[in-house]
């Protein structure tokens, strides 16, 4: 199953490590995490930096998703018989 983070991009559900909000204050550790994380190249902004509002990290890249924390891990838990469920 894929988790849809915003614009463009979807990322296995099986890859994503933690989905956090970027709501709370960012500690400096955050910061140092996302500054090496941008350094190695694998920093992605799925919406321009003002509208995010998760920060999603997978076994291979970070995210930065407009997409609310609480949306993400919601859509994340859905059954997998019950993600295309139009009835």
């Amino acid at each position: 199953m894929f988790l849809y983070l915003g614009g463009d991009v979807v990322v296995p559900v099986k890859e994503i490590v933690g989905i956090f909000d970027l709501r709370l204050r960012i500690s400096p550790v955050t910061r140092e995490f996302l500054n090496v994380a941008r350094d190695e190249g694998i920093f992605k902004v799925v919406v321009g930096d003002e509208r995010a509002k998760s920060l999603v990290v997978t076994t291979r890249e970070v995210y930065l998703s407009p997409v609310s924390c609480h949306t993400l891990k919601r859509r994340a838990s859905l059954a997998p018989d019950k993600a295309l469920s139009f009835g």
